[in-house]
């Protein structure tokens, strides 16, 4: 999916999915150590909004950036990359 939006955009794992029309996503990163150089995993979670509930937990999801629609959801989700293994 190809868009012209200058809006960052993720992809992670849903957590969870038990707020009204909200989830919660882990973004996982690999981060160099300065000094060693030794690669580790970084996460961040994301509080994004879907109306429709259509993220369930375990999927990967891509989100973007939007203006604040509550205290710290300032993500909106955009579509599914991959649904969870049952």
């Amino acid at each position: 999916m190809k868009s012209t939006s200058t809006h960052r955009r993720f992809e992670g794992v849903v957590v969870s999915t038990k707020m009204k029309s909200t989830a919660v996503v882990r973004v996982d990163r690999q981060v160099a150590h300065p000094k060693y150089g030794k690669y580790f995993t970084v996460s961040k979670k994301f509080k994004i909004h879907d109306p429709a509930a259509q993220a369930n937990v375990g999927d990967v999801v891509e989100f973007e950036e939007c203006r604040p629609l509550s205290r710290d959801k300032r993500w909106r989700y955009t579509a599914t990359v991959k649904k969870a293994s049952s």
